[in-house]
């Protein structure tokens, strides 16, 4: 009988297959295992690389635990957005004035175009606000008051791409409350980065 996991196998790279019959071995079904051999054989991957690749996964998993265990309550979160939530709004009156100021209200505008609009400057004052205090400083104004910062899964500090990935992922309907049931929400899980104590 044919082995089914051999083509598998055969699209894994080299470290993958090394973390497959070592750090991983116990996760896989031993038809997996004898593929992931075979194919180590068919390549000839030199065994003194399973050791170095043991020694990475190792520091990698100890990492993202001290992450795990230092991550911010749903408390903490929730007082994240009721602060932030109150600094967007803030914000967003200030943008209005302004632009009031500058440009005055013509009553010829179609209504459609108001609306399309003040939804733009809404979720572009959102978007603008958590990123660029997530990019520079790693926190909003609420993670500055409950002493917590944005870091990646492995605690480093997360690049601008996934801030941004972040910020975009807030957008999706009821992230918001995916902190009450879980530790990690929908838009940590989704950029690969958490909030944890400074």
């Amino acid at each position: 009988m044919e082995n089914k996991f051999l083509e598998v196998m055969s699209q894994r790279t080299d470290e993958e297959l090394i973390k497959i019959l070592t750090v991983e071995r116990r996760k896989y079904n031993p038809l997996a295992i004898e593929a992931a051999e075979l194919e180590i054989e068919k390549r000839n991957i030199d065994t003194s690389d399973f050791e170095k690749v043991r020694e990475k996964v190792t520091i990698e998993k100890q990492e993202e635990e001290q992450v795990y265990s230092n991550i911010a309550g749903s408390v903490t979160r929730f007082l994240n957005l009721i602060i932030d939530t109150v600094i967007w709004y803030v914000l967003i009156i200030i943008t209005f004035f302004i632009i009031n100021l500058f440009i005055p209200f013509d009553p010829s505008v179609s209504n459609l175009f108001i609306i399309l609009f003040n939804l733009i400057l809404i979720f572009g004052v959102f978007f603008a606000y958590h990123s660029i205090m997530e990019i520079k400083f790693q926190k909003t104004v609420g993670k500055f008051v409950t002493k917590t910062k944005v870091v990646k899964m492995n605690g480093e500090k997360p690049t601008n791409n996934d801030i941004i990935t972040r910020t975009f992922c807030r957008l999706i309907p009821f992230d918001r409350l995916s902190f009450v049931f879980v530790k990690i929400g929908i838009h940590d899980f989704l950029s690969k980065t958490t909030v944890v104590k400074d």
